[in-house]
């Protein structure tokens, strides 16, 4: 295969993955709107452009089934078919496969890999009326997907060479949203569509270029380098302003200035090309939660707001999997069935809301459900049940440190209990993918209410907000996403149990590590306690610190292969005036202050 038919295989993919994508989020928002045309015209357009580029390069499985569903999906805008929950089932089987030979194709096996008689079969009794009765119909839906991290939509890249009358036609935006009316199996309620502007939305899309990912880092190391500088010469000029030598501090000051905010600017903007909207995650849900609540037997609704909320590339790989297993238990354990939801006097229909909205540098997700809520005083009894925690530990914990145990691998990986409402299967999973990210979750819960799991993660893992502290005459950075709050406690209230040093703050009991313990620096002893309250996932320890420095914008670089693995350490950054600083790791201050606990 020559290079330029090497591209054409590479576009026709990346466009297929796109319109296929589509193809899910049209069909469940077409099940909650039936009636409208314009999507179902979307909808139809999207199946004929796959076909006919699939069966231009050549690829006539791939191009015969989406013949069949195209067929249908015409006889259902012509209005010759209504849409029934089996249709639907039928046409979402259909393009299942279609990614299915979509993926033996990206792996060189072809598109002949897999068999199409039975839903070929099944389309073709759709069109001629003889489908199975509706009661039967849910036995058909296909089992509900597991959608990991790494399948996230690709960014938008340029199409192939192809007819423009297939060119595909993004649907336009609503200008007012209104609910659509509600159909027997729940999905996000996702306003209609108005007719596609075909020429401004092409023109869109051919205003995108494809950048290979690794020139995009070679551009941010650059701007990291940048930022470096900025904050060298700023402190200069803050220097020579309070020394006031030299006639020339004035203009210095004002170029300074100048410099950092066009560096700030450049730097948002290379930031802003590696930024994708976090729908491309959130996307995929809809059609989950619709499986899940036909597999359920319940009636649940999804409602998605601040899809448009940006962050980096690498972070939207990652959140995907800590994604499905909270929405995933929000709908199987928070939830209750349409019967128990109708005794306890709420509406048949559960909701699970899924949102996204910046805060600083970050961003806050949010998981939030109408279910039966969490038991705290249950979940300690599994945890004892299951050997996670004894009888004597389990009377100390707070009600918070006890709904964070559904987190611990031990509760995750023990059968699932059905009848209580603890979301721990997979737990341990989520736990690791945001503490991957130096993430935080809070958990928030009312007993026959709902919960909702909030996470916070950094926008991008290159540039960061720290904190700086010091012990001694040394100074080190912590992460700011990782610090939950700062204290200055008089030594007498730090109080040790089985001989280790804790704090009670408010209702929890905050193991504590010293700083200056762990890098083995010598520090008076003083009277009163600077304490940097860190969290990491849903762990919170005390981290003992002389002084507090202030807040920074800072680079992190690696520590090379020499001094990689250093404990308590993640990285290190180099200061305005030269120096450099470590980072400090937040999970090593965990693992420590569990391990010495352990110890003792």
């Amino acid at each position: 295969m020559g290079h330029e038919d090497t591209e054409i295989l590479e576009d026709f993919l990346v466009e297929t993955d796109e319109l296929l994508e589509r193809l899910d989020q049209d069909l469940i928002e077409l099940e909650n709107s039936p009636g409208n045309l314009d999507l179902l015209n979307s909808i139809f357009r999207c199946a004929h452009t796959v076909k006919g580029t699939s069966g231009f390069l050549g690829f006539t499985t791939m191009a015969e089934l989406t013949h069949h569903a195209e067929d249908v999906l015409n006889k259902l805008r012509r209005s010759e078919l209504e849409m029934e929950s089996y249709t639907m089932d039928v046409l979402l089987e259909a393009f299942d496969l279609v990614k299915t030979i979509t993926e033996d194709i990206r792996n060189g096996q072809g598109d002949a890999q897999q068999d199409i008689n039975g839903v070929v079969e099944r389309l073709g009794n759709i069109i001629t009326g003889k489908t199975p009765a509706a009661a039967d119909s849910p036995a058909q839906a296909p089992k509900p997907a597991e959608v990991p991290a790494q399948e996230t939509a690709p960014e938008p890249q340029a199409a192939p060479p192809k007819p423009a009358a297939e060119a595909p036609q993004p649907k336009a935006q609503p200008a007012a949203p209104t609910p659509p009316p509600k159909t027997e199996s729940k999905a996000p309620a996702k306003p209609a569509s108005k007719p596609a502007a075909p020429v401004d939305e092409r023109r869109k899309v051919e205003q995108t270029i494809r950048v290979d990912v690794d020139r995009l880092d070679a551009l941010m190391n650059l701007v990291g380098e940048l930022v470096l500088g900025r904050n060298r010469i700023l402190q200069i000029a803050g220097l020579m302003e309070d020394n006031r030598d030299g006639e020339h501090v004035e203009a210095l000051s004002e170029t300074s200035a100048q410099l950092s905010l066009i560096t700030t600017e450049l730097q948002m903007a290379v930031m802003k090309t590696r930024m994708l909207p976090v729908g491309k995650v959130f996307n995929r849900f809809p059609r989950m939660v619709r499986d899940l609540s036909r597999e359920l037997k319940k009636d649940i609704e999804l409602v998605i707001t601040g899809e448009d909320t940006e962050l980096d590339k690498s972070v939207v790989e990652e959140i995907g999997d800590p994604l499905v297993h909270l929405i995933r238990n929000s709908c199987d354990h928070g939830v209750e069935t349409p019967e128990q939801r109708l005794a306890a006097g709420k509406p048949k229909t559960g909701q699970v809301h899924l949102s996204a909205y910046h805060e600083g540098n970050h961003i806050v997700i949010e998981i939030k459900d109408d279910g039966k809520g969490i038991d705290a005083e249950k979940i300690k009894q599994i945890a004892i049940d299951k050997g996670v925690i004894s009888d004597v530990e389990a009377s100390r914990l707070s009600r918070t440190e006890a709904l964070n145990l559904i987190f611990a691998p031990g509760f995750s990986t023990a059968e699932k209990v059905t009848d209580v409402s603890g979301r721990g299967v997979g737990m341990d999973v989520v736990r690791t993918n945001i503490e991957k990210l130096n993430g935080l979750i809070v958990i928030d819960t009312d007993m026959g209410r709902g919960s909702t799991f909030t996470i916070k993660i950094p926008l991008t893992l290159a540039i960061i907000q720290v904190l700086l502290v010091g012990t001694a005459d040394e100074s080190y950075a912590i992460p700011l996403v990782s610090v939950v709050e700062t204290v200055k406690v008089p030594r007498t209230e730090i109080k040790t149990i089985e001989r280790k040093e804790v704090l009670r703050l408010r209702d929890e009991v905050v193991p504590l590590v010293n700083l200056s313990d762990v890098f083995d620096i010598e520090t008076e002893q003083k009277d009163e306690l600077y304490i940097v309250i860190l969290g990491l996932a849903e762990r919170r320890v005390g981290l003992v610190v002389d002084t507090l420095l202030g807040q920074e914008e800072i680079v992190i670089k690696t520590l090379g292969d020499y001094l990689k693995g250093t404990p308590g350490v993640t990285g290190a950054t180099i200061m305005g005036d030269g120096r450099v600083n470590l980072i400090v790791d937040v999970g090593s201050m965990m693992e420590m202050a569990t391990a010495e606990s352990a110890a003792s």
